[in-house]
C-alpha cells in the first residue's frame, strides 16, 4: 500500500492507508448512532440525506472531489448534524498524504457536536500520524477501539490498524488491546451499500436513484475487470450485490473473485469465509 512511516515523517503508514483507502466509508449513520453515548440520531433533514446517500455513493464509485462536493451541500442544510461534517472530512482526507487542512476543520466541527463520533475521532487520529505523531495517533485509535461496539464493521480494521502501526513505529501494546469483538470479521470492514443505505435513498426519484447505484457497482465491477487481484473490491461487489437482491450476480463475483486467485489459497478462503458470513454460494 505504501511506504512504512518513519518518525516524523509526512507519509501515511502502510496500516494508515489501508483504512483510509477502505474501511472507515463503512461508518455509516447507523453504525455512528451505535456510539452516541444513549442518544439517538438527530431527525433526518430530507434533502441532506438526499445528499449523504449521493455522497455515499460517490465515495464507493471512487469520486472522492464529488463526494465532498455533495457532503458539503448535506452540511450547508444540516449543519448541526455531526455525520454530515466527519463524512466530509473523509472525502477530503482520503487516501492523502498530507493533512487536508478542510478536512480537519470538518473533523473536529464534528467532534463539537458529537464527541462520540467514530469516523472523526479515527481521521483526526490518521491525521495526527500522517504528522509523525505515531503515539498518539495509537493512543486515539486505543480509545476509538475500546469505545467501539462488539462486531462493528470497521473494528477488524481498526484492530489490525493499531498492531501494525505499533509495530512499524516500536510502541508497546502490552495489555493494552481489547479483546475481540464476536461479529464476523471476513468481511468487515469492506465498504458496501447497506440495506439502511438503500433505504435511505428512498427520497431520491427512483430513476435517479436506480441510475446511481448500478453507476456505482458497474464501476466498481469494471475496476475489478481491469485489476482482479483485489480481494477487498470482490467482498464488496458480494455484499453490493447481496444487498441489491442479487444473488446470481454475488455468486459470480464470488466465483470471479476465486478464479482471480487461482494458487493463492489463503485469499480464497477469506473470499469464502465472506460470502458465507453474506449468505452467499459459490457454483
Amino acid at each position: 500500500m505504501g511506504a512504512a512511516t518513519q518518525s516524523g515523517s509526512k507519509r501515511p503508514s502502510a496500516a494508515t492507508l489501508i483504512l483510509i483507502g477502505a474501511a472507515l466509508i463503512a461508518l455509516v449513520s447507523a453504525g455512528i448512532a451505535l456510539t452516541r453515548s444513549g442518544r439517538g440520531p438527530a431527525p433526518d433533514n430530507p434533502a441532506a440525506k438526499d445528499w449523504r446517500v449521493v455522497g455515499w455513493a460517490y465515495a464507493q464509485s471512487g469520486d472522492a472531489r464529488a463526494s465532498a462536493d455533495a457532503y458539503r451541500k448535506a452540511t450547508v442544510l444540516e449543519p448541526e448534524r455531526a455525520e454530515n461534517w466527519s463524512s466530509l472530512g473523509e472525502a477530503l482526507q482520503t487516501a492523502s498524504p498530507t493533512v487536508v487542512p478542510e478536512a480537519a476543520a470538518a473533523f473536529h466541527k464534528a467532534i463539537e457536536l458529537d464527541p462520540a463520533d467514530p469516523r472523526a475521532r479515527y481521521f483526526l487520529a490518521v491525521q495526527k500520524d500522517l504528522g509523525g505523531d505515531h503515539k498518539g495517533a495509537v493512543e486515539d485509535w486505543l480509545a476509538l477501539l475500546k469505545d467501539t461496539p462488539p462486531g462493528a464493521p470497521w473494528e477488524a480494521d481498526l484492530r489490525r490498524t493499531v498492531e501494525q502501526s505499533a509495530a512499524r513505529n516500536h510502541i508497546d501494546l502490552a495489555g493494552r488491546m481489547p479483546a475481540p469483538g464476536a461479529g464476523g470479521l471476513a468481511a468487515a470492514g469492506i465498504p458496501g451499500p447497506t440495506p439502511e443505505q438503500i433505504a435511505s435513498a428512498s427520497s431520491i426519484p427512483p430513476g435517479q436513484q436506480d441510475a446511481m447505484v448500478k453507476a456505482m457497482v458497474q464501476r466498481l465491477e469494471d475496476r475489478l475487470k481491469a485489476n482482479p487481484r483485489d480481494a477487498d473490491g470482490w467482498i464488496r461487489l458480494m455484499r453490493s450485490k447481496a444487498v441489491l437482491n442479487d444473488p446470481a450476480g454475488a455468486r459470480a463475483a464470488l466465483n470471479s473473485g476465486l478464479a482471480a486467485f487461482q494458487g493463492d489459497s489463503a485469499t480464497q478462503a477469506r473470499l469464502n469465509s465472506a460470502a458465507a458470513e453474506l449468505g452467499v454460494g459459490g457454483g
